[in-house]
Protein backbone atom coordinates (compact mmCIF):
# COMPACT_ATOMS: atom_id res chain seq x y z
CA UNK A 1 0.00 0.00 0.00
CA UNK A 2 2.80 2.44 0.35
CA UNK A 3 4.24 2.00 -3.18
CA UNK A 4 0.97 3.05 -4.90
CA UNK A 5 0.57 6.34 -2.37
CA UNK A 6 4.53 6.82 -3.37
CA UNK A 7 3.71 6.01 -7.19
CA UNK A 8 0.74 8.17 -6.76
CA UNK A 9 2.76 10.92 -5.36
CA UNK A 10 5.49 10.39 -7.97
CA UNK A 11 2.89 10.77 -10.89
CA UNK A 12 1.19 13.92 -9.48
CA UNK A 13 4.05 15.69 -9.39
CA UNK A 14 5.24 14.52 -12.82
CA UNK A 15 1.67 15.42 -14.33
CA UNK A 16 2.35 18.89 -12.14
CA UNK A 17 5.54 19.90 -13.51
CA UNK A 18 4.96 18.41 -17.07
CA UNK A 19 1.24 21.10 -16.68
CA UNK A 20 3.86 23.96 -15.84
CA UNK A 21 6.44 23.37 -18.55
CA UNK A 22 3.87 23.54 -20.76
CA UNK A 23 2.18 26.73 -19.61
CA UNK A 24 5.76 28.30 -19.97
CA UNK A 25 6.35 27.23 -23.34
CA UNK A 26 3.06 29.28 -24.49
CA UNK A 27 3.81 32.38 -22.55
CA UNK A 28 7.47 31.77 -24.03
CA UNK A 29 5.52 31.78 -27.39
CA UNK A 30 3.32 34.88 -26.93
CA UNK A 31 5.94 37.25 -25.94
CA UNK A 32 8.12 36.26 -29.26
CA UNK A 33 5.13 36.25 -31.58
CA UNK A 34 3.89 39.92 -30.00
CA UNK A 35 7.80 41.10 -29.82
CA UNK A 36 7.57 40.00 -33.73
CA UNK A 37 4.31 41.95 -34.17
CA UNK A 38 6.60 45.46 -33.14
CA UNK A 39 8.75 44.81 -35.07
CA UNK A 40 6.84 43.47 -38.36
CA UNK A 41 4.79 47.09 -37.81
CA UNK A 42 7.79 48.53 -37.25
CA UNK A 43 9.31 47.46 -40.83
CA UNK A 44 6.12 48.05 -42.17
CA UNK A 45 5.80 51.86 -41.60
CA UNK A 46 9.16 52.40 -42.12
CA UNK A 47 10.16 53.34 -38.28
CA UNK A 48 13.76 52.91 -37.67
CA UNK A 49 15.38 53.17 -34.04
CA UNK A 50 18.74 55.07 -34.15
CA UNK A 51 20.89 53.66 -31.21
CA UNK A 52 22.01 57.21 -30.07
CA UNK A 53 18.20 58.17 -29.90
CA UNK A 54 14.81 57.92 -28.18
CA UNK A 55 12.15 56.34 -29.94
CA UNK A 56 9.93 58.61 -29.99
CA UNK A 57 12.56 61.48 -31.72
CA UNK A 58 13.01 59.13 -34.71
CA UNK A 59 9.32 59.27 -35.55
CA UNK A 60 8.47 60.67 -38.95
CA UNK A 61 5.00 59.76 -39.68
CA UNK A 62 2.76 61.45 -37.48
CA UNK A 63 -0.18 58.91 -38.28
CA UNK A 64 2.17 57.09 -35.83
CA UNK A 65 2.44 59.79 -32.99
CA UNK A 66 -1.47 59.83 -33.49
CA UNK A 67 -1.57 56.14 -32.80
CA UNK A 68 0.82 56.53 -29.84
CA UNK A 69 -0.97 59.21 -28.68
CA UNK A 70 -4.53 57.88 -29.15
CA UNK A 71 -3.46 54.27 -26.87
CA UNK A 72 -1.84 56.74 -24.02
CA UNK A 73 -5.05 58.32 -23.52
CA UNK A 74 -6.88 55.08 -23.62
CA UNK A 75 -4.45 53.91 -21.06
CA UNK A 76 -5.04 56.63 -19.07
CA UNK A 77 -8.99 55.71 -18.32
CA UNK A 78 -8.35 52.78 -15.96
CA UNK A 79 -8.16 49.61 -18.04
CA UNK A 80 -9.61 49.85 -22.00
CA UNK A 81 -12.49 47.86 -23.00
CA UNK A 82 -12.34 45.59 -26.03
CA UNK A 83 -14.91 48.50 -27.43
CA UNK A 84 -12.81 51.35 -26.78
CA UNK A 85 -9.84 49.09 -28.41
CA UNK A 86 -12.22 49.19 -31.75
CA UNK A 87 -13.57 52.73 -31.40
CA UNK A 88 -9.69 53.84 -31.30
CA UNK A 89 -8.52 51.86 -34.14
CA UNK A 90 -11.67 52.70 -36.28
CA UNK A 91 -11.08 56.49 -35.38
CA UNK A 92 -7.68 56.62 -36.23
CA UNK A 93 -8.58 54.76 -39.29
CA UNK A 94 -11.23 57.78 -40.25
CA UNK A 95 -8.68 60.17 -38.77
CA UNK A 96 -5.44 59.03 -41.12
CA UNK A 97 -6.85 58.11 -44.17
CA UNK A 98 -5.40 54.29 -43.02
CA UNK A 99 -7.58 51.05 -43.23
CA UNK A 100 -8.46 49.35 -39.89
CA UNK A 101 -6.03 46.53 -40.54
CA UNK A 102 -3.34 49.07 -41.00
CA UNK A 103 -4.82 51.27 -37.86
CA UNK A 104 -4.20 48.21 -36.05
CA UNK A 105 -1.00 47.44 -36.67
CA UNK A 106 0.02 51.10 -36.25
CA UNK A 107 -1.59 50.66 -32.69
CA UNK A 108 0.64 48.01 -31.63
CA UNK A 109 3.67 49.89 -32.63
CA UNK A 110 1.91 53.17 -30.36
CA UNK A 111 1.68 50.81 -27.65
CA UNK A 112 5.50 49.90 -28.15
CA UNK A 113 6.21 54.09 -28.24
CA UNK A 114 3.97 54.95 -24.91
CA UNK A 115 5.99 51.94 -22.98
CA UNK A 116 9.20 53.25 -23.88
CA UNK A 117 8.40 56.30 -22.74
CA UNK A 118 7.44 55.12 -19.33
CA UNK A 119 3.77 55.40 -19.87
CA UNK A 120 1.16 56.90 -20.79
CA UNK A 121 1.53 60.55 -18.57
CA UNK A 122 5.07 60.30 -19.58
CA UNK A 123 4.37 59.56 -23.38
CA UNK A 124 1.81 62.54 -23.82
CA UNK A 125 3.87 65.44 -24.07
CA UNK A 126 6.74 64.12 -25.41
CA UNK A 127 4.83 62.18 -28.24
CA UNK A 128 2.90 65.49 -28.96
CA UNK A 129 6.12 67.90 -29.21
CA UNK A 130 7.08 65.39 -31.86
CA UNK A 131 3.08 65.64 -33.85
CA UNK A 132 3.95 68.99 -33.46
CA UNK A 133 7.49 69.20 -34.68
CA UNK A 134 6.43 67.12 -37.34
CA UNK A 135 2.62 68.94 -38.20
CA UNK A 136 2.64 71.95 -36.70
CA UNK A 137 -1.17 73.05 -35.36
CA UNK A 138 -3.05 71.04 -37.96
CA UNK A 139 -2.05 67.68 -36.03
CA UNK A 140 -4.03 68.64 -33.61
CA UNK A 141 -7.67 68.59 -35.21
CA UNK A 142 -7.11 64.59 -35.93
CA UNK A 143 -5.51 63.91 -32.74
CA UNK A 144 -8.63 65.53 -30.84
CA UNK A 145 -11.08 63.21 -33.29
CA UNK A 146 -9.34 59.87 -32.39
CA UNK A 147 -9.68 60.84 -28.52
CA UNK A 148 -13.10 62.35 -28.47
CA UNK A 149 -14.46 58.98 -30.66
CA UNK A 150 -12.57 56.70 -28.24
CA UNK A 151 -14.05 58.58 -25.16
CA UNK A 152 -17.75 57.85 -26.44
CA UNK A 153 -17.17 54.57 -26.55
CA UNK A 154 -16.63 54.51 -23.06
CA UNK A 155 -17.53 56.56 -20.62
CA UNK A 156 -18.49 59.00 -22.93
CA UNK A 157 -16.42 61.75 -21.14
CA UNK A 158 -13.04 62.19 -19.87
CA UNK A 159 -11.60 61.58 -16.80
CA UNK A 160 -9.34 64.07 -14.63
CA UNK A 161 -6.11 62.54 -16.20
CA UNK A 162 -7.20 62.92 -19.61
CA UNK A 163 -8.30 66.32 -19.24
CA UNK A 164 -5.62 67.04 -17.47
CA UNK A 165 -2.87 65.44 -20.66
CA UNK A 166 -5.32 67.22 -23.15
CA UNK A 167 -4.33 70.34 -21.73
CA UNK A 168 -0.89 69.35 -21.67
CA UNK A 169 -1.32 68.86 -25.37
CA UNK A 170 -2.59 72.30 -25.91
CA UNK A 171 0.11 73.94 -24.04
CA UNK A 172 2.52 71.83 -26.82
CA UNK A 173 0.99 73.23 -29.66
CA UNK A 174 0.92 76.70 -28.20
CA UNK A 175 -3.23 76.82 -28.46
CA UNK A 176 -3.79 77.86 -25.37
Amino acid sequence: MPFLIAALGIAAAAWFYVIRARNAHHIATELMEAANDVRLAARRFGFTRRSSQHPVEALDDHRLAIAALGEAFVELDDLPTAEQRRALAASLGRATGLTLADAEEMLILGRWLVGQCGGAVQAIPRIGRKLYKLRGAEGFQPLIDVVQATAQAGTGQLSPSQKEALEDLRRAFRLG
